[in-house]
């Protein structure tokens, strides 16, 4: 993601005058993400004009930035437009030539959960960033879609409203674009909070919802990205075990806060790293601005601790790529630095942005060139580079930062835990999600002994698919009419752990047009969107709105 380089400011005289001349749209799709995508797709199908304002140049946010080892959960309840957008991409590697550095025969077809080419049913779910663009770029084209690239949302008055109707939203370029429904399909919200749209920063208490894996989570340890993984205790000092050595780097010396509290502070990011180990394709790993081998102390002591997984999820993808996520107790999440991003401004969030950046390639540059670094480990990460053909006008890096979280929507409904365990019926259907309840860590602190631990990395079963609550789209009666949130859905902190995947979000950005074109057709607010027809159509377009799992066949 990239910001612009200036902030432009529009005069109250200026503005009114933009506002007059607006283009004019049935549906204003804010954000060109895999949802933001999806729902112009779904709005023109049903009879709308509509237009995708995106501030990226580039459509897809994480699907097409690196994110191709996709989370699928239970494949059998991704359906409609998003399991379309895994047929086309299906579609593509059926053919020879989208084989170019590996043969298909070659491929490992592993998938996250499941196979990633699924022949029956013709989908495939691992991809490379530029195949997924391509899909992304091939929807707009085939249906006409007019998308407004590089325009950022003007978040101080850019959005002008009647009443509880936003009438128009207009950029820092000052372009303006009138609508009848507003879609804001942004990783960050920013059209539903410039809205002035109830929403929610960071973990609330495990009391407000009654939730068992929200706020503080101190001493729960899952997965294996903490320090609990590692042979022997890590100190968190600059001198083990001397205190007025000062503290290591990338350690918060703040207390963590009491176990189930609520706080404001948001899991990690990190960037899908796309790296392949083709000679011919391969740029290799080079010093980033700024470097400090300092910041990277503790992965030298975790390594010294005999800790030996740093290639574990170099997830591969065709032609000898691989999706790099965090694994590990100090890996590619930049632990503590996402906290103030949701709300900050655009020159605050490019600056997190740039820092995570040269923090993730400072990261493959210590392990790849540090004579500290353990033998077989440096000589195995020289072997990986950007690739060539990724991302060719950022220098093989991805456009865009993993947000795992941002802002989330108080809506009419708060999707909690509590639906996901199906501990209560969740009302009205529009999609299901199904991936394991998961959130990165939160924070790096120090334990009473000196040590140093992370904390927020959470893991736990669904029990199965679950149902997403319309209510969950829209705001509260009366804050916005013509308003739908497909992706900072209104959840709690650890409820949207599950729901954040990107099939979900595509799932939820076809239900959430569906039910902007009813509100047109029907001269109603969003809020009041008779569920009864919204359920028929979703339906007759594919959505998934139920799981019945498949009977177990006896043994004979």
């Amino acid at each position: 993601m990239r910001f612009p380089s200036f902030l432009a400011s529009l005069s109250a005289l200026a503005a009114l005058s933009l506002f007059s001349r607006a283009a004019d749209y049935d549906v204003v799709v804010y954000g060109g993400t895999s949802a933001g995508v999806i729902a112009a797709v779904q709005a023109k199908k049903l009879g709308k004009s509509v237009v995708v304002v995106s501030p990226d140049k580039h459509l897809g946010g994480l699907s097409s930035g690196g994110l191709g080892f996709t989370d699928t959960g239970n494949k059998a309840v991704i359906g409609g437009l998003s399991r379309d957008f895994y047929h086309r991409v299906w579609m593509h590697y059926d053919q020879p030539q989208a084989w170019s550095w590996q043969k298909k025969e070659e491929y490992g077809n592993k998938g996250q959960g499941t196979p990633a080419v699924d022949g029956e049913q013709r989908t495939m779910w691992i991809f490379e960033p530029h195949v997924a663009e391509q899909v992304y770029e091939d929807y707009v084209k085939e249906f006409g879609i007019p998308v407004e690239r590089d325009e950022w949302l003007d978040r101080a008055k850019g959005v002008k409203k009647d009443g509880a109707r936003i009438t128009a939203i207009t950029t820092l370029s000052g372009k303006t674009y009138a609508g009848k429904m507003f879609i804001d399909a942004t990783y960050e919200g920013d059209l539903m909070a410039a809205t002035g749209v109830e929403y929610h920063v960071g973990r609330e208490a495990q009391s407000t919802y009654g939730e068992q894996w929200n706020g503080v989570q101190i001493g729960v340890l899952h997965h294996k990205h903490h320090f609990g993984a590692v042979k022997e205790p890590i100190s968190a000092y600059v001198v083990p075990g001397d205190p007025k050595s000062g503290v290591v780097a990338r350690v918060s010396a703040a207390p963590p806060g009491e176990y189930g509290q609520a706080d404001k502070k948001v899991q990690a990011y990190c960037f899908r790293m796309c790296l392949t180990d083709v000679p011919e394709n391969r740029v290799p790993i080079s010093k980033p601005e700024g470097y400090d081998p300092k910041q990277y102390e503790l992965l030298l002591r975790v390594f010294n601790a005999g800790w030996r997984e740093t290639f574990e999820k170099f997830d591969p993808i065709p032609n000898h790529k691989t999706d790099t996520n965090n694994h590990g107790p100090f890996s590619t999440d930049n632990i503590g630095m996402s906290w103030d991003y949701p709300d900050a401004s655009y020159e605050r969030r490019r600056e997190i942005i740039n820092e995570h950046e040269n923090y993730q390639k400072g990261w493959l540059y210590f392990i790849a060139h540090d004579p500290r670094v353990p033998q077989e480990v440096q000589t195995k990460m020289q072997t990986w580079g950007l690739p060539k053909d990724e991302f060719k006008d950022n220098g093989g890096w991805s456009y865009q930062l993993y947000i795992r979280e941002a802002r989330r929507m108080t809506g009419s409904y708060v999707m909690t835990e509590n639906d996901l365990l199906k501990k209560h019926a969740t009302p009205d259907s529009v999609g299901m999600g199904s991936y394991g309840i998961d959130s990165h860590n939160v924070q790096r602190y120090i334990t009473p002994e000196g040590n140093v631990q992370n904390e927020g990395d959470i893991g736990a079963a669904t029990k199965g698919p679950y149902e997403i609550a319309y209510g969950s789209l829209v705001p509260q009666r009366g804050q916005a009419d013509n308003l739908l949130v497909p992706v900072c859905v209104s959840s709690s902190h650890i409820a949207f752990g599950s729901i954040r995947m990107e099939p979900v979000f595509m799932i939820l950005g076809q239900s959430a047009a569906t039910a902007a074109a009813m509100a047109i057709d029907g001269h109603t607010t969003v809020q009041d969107v008779p569920y009864a027809k919204l359920r028929e159509r979703l339906l007759a377009d594919g959505q998934i709105l139920e799981y019945t799992a498949p009977a177990k066949t006896k043994k004979p």
